[in-house]
């Protein structure tokens, strides 16, 4: 046996052990995985945003996380599909790109860089998005940009509500509004 199968083999009783409700030899393991996966890091960037009020980036990179997750699959869901060699490679070139993205989020959460989780969290979306339509290929699945379009209208409208533009006067405002008012009280005397 090579080192590379020995490497292999210790490599899936290790995974077994540690997750035995998996069957390695399932087809559609990646499906499974990339839900999973996507969650934890969702609930991760959850918690380091809810202190604060959340940015438009920010709403926008969780709404678009819960589109992509809403309403999954089980794996023995008629709605489905098997995949062929070449589309489970296609998963697998997700799922090591996804994993990459984890990384650095990762590094990210503990350097306190919450833009740059904010876009790393898009980016993982973006892989589980894929292999999700590979394997679920009739399943409409917005894009981010639609999803910004969406959560910008909405934050500026609350941001609005917050901090309506005519809410703070400035100094100049002020004293024409009382001049304004003690030249109109001024007439009404006459």
């Amino acid at each position: 046996m090579s080192d590379n199968a020995t490497n292999t083999s210790a490599s899936a009783l290790r995974a077994a052990a540690l997750r035995p409700d998996l069957d390695l030899n399932d087809m559609r393991l990646g499906l499974k995985i990339a839900a999973e996966r996507l969650s934890i890091v969702r609930y991760v960037f959850l918690v380091q945003i809810e202190d604060g009020i959340a940015s438009a980036a920010q709403r926008a990179s969780l709404e678009y996380a819960d589109a992509v997750l809403i309403g999954w699959p089980e794996t023995d869901s008629p709605e489905v599909v098997d995949l062929d060699e070449a589309q489970l490679k296609v998963v697998r070139e997700h799922m090591m790109l996804m994993e990459g993205y984890i990384a650095k989020f990762s590094h990210m959460e503990h350097d306190g860089d919450l833009d740059g989780m904010t876009d790393t969290l898009i980016r993982i979306t973006e892989r589980v998005a894929e292999i999700r339509q590979l394997y679920q290929p009739g399943f409409p699945l917005p894009t981010f940009a639609e999803i910004r379009r969406v959560v910008q209208d909405e934050w500026d409208e609350d941001m609005d509500k917050i901090d309506p533009k005519d809410a703070s006067p400035t100094a100049d405002e002020l004293e024409k509004e009382t001049e304004d008012v003690d030249r109109d009280a001024g007439e009404q005397g006459r």
